[in-house]
């Protein structure tokens, strides 16, 4: 670790001259390993599950659409939940909602892995998304409050990007060893001595300042009720019909709550997702790209968790070594992209970036069953290096771009659109692979999905390119 993430070390005074009720200045390095390790756990228990997905199907007899709802059951709560999380975590203090965060969490992971049925498992997962959401946003304002110096803090949050990156290419390999090796719900087990391990460094770790940030109950709402909607739509809308009275339903609902949500925030004093920093040009560019990227990669890991074993009929195990290139590609770009950044300018890292994880899903579009597995890695060298060599850039042009008492609401913002990429294409992925009533893998869907997501990556590397500045460190 550089030593210039670590404060320089004061000399301590002499015992007697030292009052006893002191407390002792926390280290420096307690709080950047407690939000390191909970981003890190956060995020590989996305990639990890969804290489346990078909275990998951055997063990517990859920189809292809249970499987989709046991990925977005986390990651919507996740999303929708993040946008109240980062007022919690400016209003109850980091450190405070850190650790009721972590703590949540550890028990969810408890009560997945003893889930008797899918719908249990579901109901579990909804919980652990929630606590991630207070998690996340509070992990990186933890770091904002920690680091005062903007050449510090840019180096923390590079690491705590490369972490969450590298936590999601190794997931995979990560959940195919203990699914073989232990069965699927030894997956959620290892969150348990995580979770224990981050509350004790946060013990060490100095009080955050609390700020007032009302919690938007409306905007709340029907921010749930609107990602709900359309997830909903979108998972059973491969099962049920898209024309189906359900989903045109789900659909309705998404729509009348999306113009709720936007209706709350106009109105309330204080809300959630202040809609003058969306016409922050920095930020709604951020956001856009964010949720963009985070399409890309998370439908990948999904598709290609199930290609290998479903269509290809490889072990849990063996699909996860799979995945190994990719955890290398990830963490080395993403420790290149700091530096690039630098150099280059961050506009030029993010539109690369992208360019390259549209590539990506191109390149994938002639995949079938007997591809070559050396030409399969192959074809995912552009799927690691585009996303990891744009988030550190993105995520430091939106810290950079928002003062900081709006850290917390800022993360939670980025993340939350994040979130909703993923499992937008989960959803998206999940249904037009069960194109055959949910029993099989359509290999046609799946190049539907890809062409699909390749488009809005085009979309959004354009307008990074032309709304972004063009000046050095942008």
């Amino acid at each position: 670790m550089p030593s210039s993430l670590v404060a320089p070390a004061s000399t301590p005074a002499p015992l007697s001259t030292m009052p006893p009720t002191t407390p002792r200045p926390a280290p420096t390095l307690a709080p950047l390993l407690a939000s390191l390790l909970g981003f890190t756990v956060i995020t590989v228990d996305v990639s990890a599950v969804n290489i346990a997905l078909p275990a998951i199907r055997t063990s517990l007899h859920g189809g292809m659409a249970g499987l989709q709802w046991v990925v977005d059951a986390y990651t919507l709560m996740f999303a929708a939940l993040m946008l109240s999380a980062g007022a919690l975590a400016d209003r109850a203090g980091a450190r405070r909602a850190y650790t009721w965060g972590v703590g949540l969490f550890t028990l969810a992971s408890l009560a997945c892995a003893l889930a008797p049925g899918i719908g249990t498992l579901i109901a579990a997962r909804v919980a652990q998304g929630g606590a991630a959401a207070v998690v996340m946003p509070a992990s990186l304002a933890l770091i904002r409050q920690a680091y005062d110096d903007p050449r510090r803090r840019a180096r923390a949050i590079a690491l705590w990007t490369v972490g969450g990156s590298v936590a999601m290419a190794a997931g995979p390999v990560l959940g195919g060893v203990l699914t073989e090796a232990a069965g699927w719900r030894a997956v959620f087990l290892l969150n348990l001595p995580i979770g224990a391990v981050i509350l004790a460094l946060l013990a060490r770790t100095a009080p955050s300042v609390r700020r007032p940030a009302p919690i938007d109950l409306a905007g709340q709402a029907t921010a749930v009720l609107a990602l709900a909607g359309l997830a909903f739509a979108a998972i059973e809308g491969g099962h049920l019909g898209w024309t189906s009275v359900p989903v045109l339903g789900a659909a309705a609902l998404a729509v009348a709550a999306g113009f709720g949500f936007y209706a709350a925030e106009k109105r309330h004093h204080a809300p959630m997702v202040p809609l003058g920093l969306l016409r922050e040009r920095k930020v709604g560019v951020s956001l856009a790209v964010g949720f963009a990227i985070n399409a890309g990669f998370y439908g990948i890991v999904f598709l290609l968790g199930l290609y290998f074993q479903q269509l290809r009929g490889m072990s849990a195990i063996a699909a996860g070594l799979m995945f190994v290139p990719l955890a290398v590609i990830i963490t080395s770009t993403n420790l290149v992209s700091p530096r690039m950044a630098e150099r280059i300018g961050r506009r030029r890292v993010i539109v690369a970036g992208q360019a390259v994880l549209a590539l990506a899903m191109f390149v994938l579009l002639p995949l079938a069953a007997d591809t070559p597995l050396w030409l399969v890695l192959v074809l995912l060298v552009p799927t690691g290096m585009g996303g990891a060599f744009a988030v550190p850039a993105l995520t430091a042009l939106l810290m950079d771009a928002v003062p900081a008492h709006r850290a917390g609401t800022a993360s939670g913002l980025l993340n939350a659109l994040r979130q909703t990429g993923g499992a937008m294409a989960v959803a998206l992925f999940g249904a037009l692979l069960a194109a055959d009533g949910g029993t099989g893998f359509s290999v046609t869907g799946m190049r539907e999905a890809l062409l699909a997501v390749g488009l809005l990556l085009c979309a959004t590397t354009a307008l990074a390119a032309w709304l972004l500045p063009r000046d050095a460190r942008g």
